[in-house]
């Protein structure tokens, strides 16, 4: 087996006006023309800056990407945006199932992996986000909510060149508070034979990254757990020199 490519993302959520978000994408493109990452790097801003910042990425050193799309390809939604309207910004990848998507807008499985498919439909590669609460983990059921949630919402067609799986255990998220290693480690492998087992030698290429409280200091520890394939990262992607230290981590290694 050929060895997967790390991926590190940058999650931007609701943070960005126009200024900031085009100095934001420029410092990071300089950086990207610079220091030429071995890893893959994605950026996915909100909606409104997609099309402002375009342009910074045109050398596809580093992809753009959606923070969540419409499962429909048009129709009457409004304030929605489908997949292809994001392909159409220039978006290769899209984030999908987000916890704070499950949990601010009651998002189930089915959604999330409607919302994929549409994703695999525009040509794109879908980031399915997973992840536990506190109380699950608390209650010894981190693997069987995982389990369950990536059964739900694995897009049909799924394998490594459009699905990336990303946990993301809730209560890590923004909260300055991440697993141990050693949970790290045994969520990602569960995640690892749940796909084997759904998606047989299609599952073989497909990335798994770990999300919730990543940042300069701990990227590269966590980088370095044989199962983890690369970071989606929240806070830290707002800060050119943070983010960059986390692909570094991710090229060293």
């Amino acid at each position: 087996m050929a060895e997967r490519r790390r991926l590190i993302a940058g999650n931007w959520k609701m943070n960005g006006l126009r200024a900031e978000g085009i100095a934001l994408a420029g410092g990071l493109a300089a950086k990207a023309l610079a220091n030429k990452p071995t890893c893959d790097v994605v950026v996915c801003p909100p909606a409104t800056l997609l099309a402002k910042i375009d342009r910074a990425f045109d050398a596809g050193v580093i992809k753009l990407g959606g923070q969540d799309c419409h499962a429909d390809e048009k129709g009457a939604h409004t304030g929605d945006i489908s997949a292809e309207m994001l392909r159409d910004t220039g978006c290769s990848y899209v984030i999908v199932g987000h916890s704070e998507r499950r949990a601010d807008h009651a998002e189930g499985d089915a959604q999330v992996r409607a919302k994929a498919a549409a994703v695999l439909r525009a040509g794109m590669t879908a980031i399915v986000c997973v992840g536990e609460t506190r109380a699950e983990r608390d209650a010894g059921n981190a693997l069987s909510v995982v389990e369950g949630q990536v059964v739900g919402s694995l897009p049909p067609g799924a394998q490594g060149d459009n699905t990336v799986i990303a946990y993301e255990p809730v209560w890590a998220i923004g909260s300055g508070s991440t697993p141990t290693l050693d949970e790290i480690a045994a969520v990602h492998r569960h995640i690892r034979a749940v796909l084997d087992g759904a998606l047989k030698a299609a599952a073989t290429e497909i990335r798994i990254i770990y999300g919730g409280s990543v940042n300069a200091a701990n990227a590269g520890d966590i980088l370095d757990v044989d199962a983890v394939d690369g970071a989606l990262v929240g806070g830290a992607s707002l800060k050119i020199e943070d983010f960059w230290s986390i692909i570094a981590a991710a090229d060293a290694r």
